[in-house]
């Protein structure tokens, strides 16, 4: 796959699931990430552009979120 999802902003090209290494698109990280009980990167990107952890569980998620809806 030579061209990225118009929403993909996962820096990590050296991951084998990264969409620009493989020519399934965006399943094998979702899988990957649904088995390891995490969210890809590209959900944290859209909350916080610079996010980079301290974890990628659903939990980081959660607060990433909560954090950024405070008033």
């Amino acid at each position: 796959m030579n061209e990225l999802s118009k929403f993909c902003t996962c820096g990590d090209l050296s991951c084998p699931f990264h969409p620009t290494n493989q020519d399934r698109g965006c399943e094998p990280c979702i899988a990957k990430n649904l088995k390891a009980g995490e969210i890809p990167t590209c959900f944290f990107k859209s909350v916080d552009a610079d996010y980079k952890g301290p974890g990628y569980k659903k939990e980081d998620f959660a607060k990433l979120v909560t954090e950024k809806n405070r008033p």
